[in-house]
């Protein structure tokens, strides 16, 4: 995705004593956080409220996938102060010592964080992140293009299309998500180190090739919301804010698994306004902060804030999603370094 570049301007001053939990002072360090996030992922406006009330102005650049994310840490950091890594992502950045301990528990805010997120799989205890948004990725279709107005909850849609679609469908240009949703239809793992397996799923990315669009993390909102394309592998929040714009937008939960994804808040090791960024992230999990994010971006959130959120997002099967569907929701793995090896070499040949 291009990279997009906000400077928020700010005044007043604020001490780490104010969310509390911390003995250090950020009185030392400039007024500015360096933040680096997902494209289309935070309501610039909230970073103005976030300045008004600290007096740290903030400087956001975007990336496209936690790949993207990862390389940029791998290569010197690019001194974030804050990032925004899924949760498959987390005991690679801990084991290469790419992130810092928070002790997020600590937090004067943690209290507001739902039971259910308190102790992840992929970091007990909460040593190093605090909780963003949590999704998942299926099927964004447009009802007024496809023939009878309705898809099969299957993968197959999307990888064996139906031919009236050819030319009309796009995938995210992300391998884990690309890989990850071929695996589920052929039913093998995902993190697969079989490299029969791995040809299976090249075969089916090749075979969906030439029915495709293209490949495409970025302005995937607008895509859909304009009748770009009848079909988008997609996120649900993404969705959501297209199906505002097109009512005619449907999102399906495959049958043969929907991968979810959980998104955090960490701090590089090495960040340059370490006590700025504590401040940030205890300001994100106050109720208020946490639901002003989802209206905005239509992601469901990990704090204790239903009373503040907009009742208009649960009438959208995107966000609300069908209990019976449930069953279906498949989390993130991390894969090991020889699983990770073949998605790279599929990734290549589907590319070159």
């Amino acid at each position: 995705m291009p990279t997009l570049r906000s400077v928020l301007l700010g005044g007043i001053a604020l001490t780490v004593a104010s969310f509390g939990g911390a003995t250090t002072s950020s009185a030392d360090e400039a007024k500015e956080l360096y933040f680096y996030n997902w494209t289309d992922y935070y309501p610039v406006d909230l970073l103005a409220r976030f300045e008004k009330e600290t007096g740290i102005k903030v400087i956001m650049d975007n990336y496209d996938s936690n790949e993207t994310l990862l390389a940029k840490l791998q290569a010197g950091g690019g001194n974030y102060d804050v990032i925004v890594p899924s949760d498959y992502l987390m005991k690679t950045l801990t084991d290469q010592h790419l992130v810092q301990e928070i002790d997020a528990p600590t937090m004067s805010n943690f209290k507001y964080v739902k039971e259910a997120f308190r102790n992840p799989d992929f970091d007990p205890g909460r040593k190093y992140t605090v909780p963003y948004l949590w999704g998942t990725t299926g099927l964004a279709y447009d009802s007024a293009q496809v023939p009878g107005g309705k898809i099969e909850d299957s993968w197959k849609e999307f990888f064996e299309p139906r031919p009236e679609l050819a030319g009309k469908i796009a995938a995210l240009d992300i391998s884990s998500e690309l890989y990850t949703a071929a695996a589920y239809y052929i039913g093998v793992p995902q993190c697969t180190e079989n490299p029969e397996d791995a040809k299976k799923i090249l075969d089916v990315l090749l075979k969906q090739k030439p029915f495709l669009k293209l490949y495409s993390a970025d302005s995937t909102v607008d895509r859909m919301a304009a009748g770009e394309v009848a079909m988008h592998e997609l996120w649900n929040g993404a969705t959501a804010r297209a199906q505002k714009q097109r009512p005619t937008i449907r999102y399906v939960y495959p049958k043969e698994g929907t991968p979810m994804f959980r998104d955090n808040f960490a701090i590089p090791t090495g960040a340059p306004h370490p006590e700025n960024a504590k401040i940030f992230l205890n300001w994100m999990m106050k109720p208020e902060i946490a639901a002003a994010v989802s209206n905005a971006i239509a992601y469901s959130n990990a704090i204790e804030s239903d009373q503040y959120l907009d009742a208009g997002w649960r009438k959208s099967e995107a966000i609300n999603m069908p209990a019976e569907d449930a069953s279906r929701l498949r989390p993130t793995l991390d894969c090991d370094a020889k699983a990770r090896e073949l998605r790279d070499k599929v990734w290549a040949k589907l590319k070159s």
